[in-house]
């Protein structure tokens, strides 16, 4: 089954009052998406009234756009299970994406590992872009006062900041080193000047092969960018409480083993996935002549996608880790060493 034939599961997260709700809004009223799944906690706090065609069941709203608004019912994983079956059924019309709103006090993390790791799942919908919503008028003091918007920035493919039109400008910008400090994969947009139509926001996805060269490059720049920055970070956001959370990247100039990568990698996660909270970039896999991306949450690795071609002539290895209380260096030896005892093992055998 090709990778892109699953259903992408988005997720619209961020701490209360961070205009979630509002993105959410704006984002069904465009044609894109028509034919989308909205899984909500209570309809009430997505206010779709003047969208509201019928009442299919007492958990399921049909819009006149076409869409479906289900309330989660118990586990996320019996709300997907039971959207897909009566899809299949005939029961709701046959929706391409499904969208999660989550509470303002959600963890998305659970979240998504829900849709990469619980088995049946993984048969149907695979994991699409998580978009968060910070306020850029308290979002500081949140980011230093809780621990949930922390992870929310985190595991974000999509960081929008909002309410920038009655914020400081001195805070906003502040704002703005501390989420890149927590999330350097990201890019960030301002809701008050950026467009945020759902092209940008959620059709459009790196785990997609299809998706646009834009998307890659941007990751590739980051980790780039990031990785020449070594191990010193921009002072802003020191003085927040993000619960030991970083990110940073690696670059590899050598082409990696796949087998090496493979066994690193699964014994990361095995020993340290509860610290891992995202892994995201683009492999030169020896023996390989186009490129592989990767993406990850904690302990659940996507199955990785191949592309047909490099974004440019730069064929290093990037890796953007998102972590919380572990160390670059060693994690940046313990792949290097694994790599170069494969590449020896390689020598060896040809010599």
């Amino acid at each position: 089954m090709a990778y892109n034939s699953f259903i992408p599961v988005n997720v619209v997260t961020g701490f209360l009052g961070s205009g979630k709700t509002t993105l959410l809004q704006q984002l069904l009223h465009s044609p894109l998406l028509d034919d989308t799944a909205v899984l909500v906690n209570e309809f009430g706090e997505v206010g779709l009234d003047h969208h509201l065609l019928e009442t299919a069941t007492e958990s399921t709203l049909l819009m006149d756009n076409g869409c479906i608004c289900c309330a989660i019912r118990g586990d996320l994983k019996d709300s997907l299970r039971d959207l897909f079956d009566r899809r299949e059924r005939g029961e709701i019309p046959a929706f391409k994406r499904v969208i999660i709103e989550t509470s303002g006090l959600a963890d998305p993390v659970p979240i998504a590992y829900t849709v990469l790791a619980e088995p049946v799942l993984q048969h149907h919908f695979r994991l699409g872009n998580v978009i968060t919503t910070v306020d850029a008028v308290n979002g500081l003091k949140q980011l230093a006062e809780f621990e949930e918007p922390v992870k929310q920035v985190a595991v974000a493919d999509r960081l929008i900041i909002t309410k920038t039109d009655i914020a400081d400008p001195g805070d906003t910008a502040a704002l703005r080193l501390a989420l890149q400090r927590l999330n350097i994969s990201a890019p960030l947009f301002d809701a008050a000047v950026d467009d945020l139509g759902p092209r940008r926001l959620i059709t459009e996805d790196i785990h997609d092969p299809k998706g646009k060269r834009q998307e890659i490059n941007h990751l590739m720049s980051t980790a780039t960018t990031a990785s020449h920055a070594g191990h010193d970070h921009d002072n802003a956001g020191d003085h927040l409480h993000t619960s030991g959370v970083t990110s940073f990247a690696l670059t590899f100039d050598a082409p990696l083993d796949w087998t090496a990568y493979g066994i690193w990698m699964t014994m990361l996660l095995n020993h340290y996935g509860d610290k891992v909270l995202r892994i995201k970039g683009m492999l030169n896999v020896l023996g390989v002549g186009t490129p592989v991306l990767i993406n990850g949450v904690q302990h659940v690795v996507h199955p990785p996608v191949h592309l047909e071609n490099w974004p440019d002539e730069d064929k290093r290895s990037r890796l953007v880790f998102i972590v919380r209380d572990m160390d670059q260096a060693r994690i940046e030896a313990s792949l290097a060493a694994f790599n170069g005892l494969a590449n020896s093992d390689i020598q060896q055998l040809s010599a």
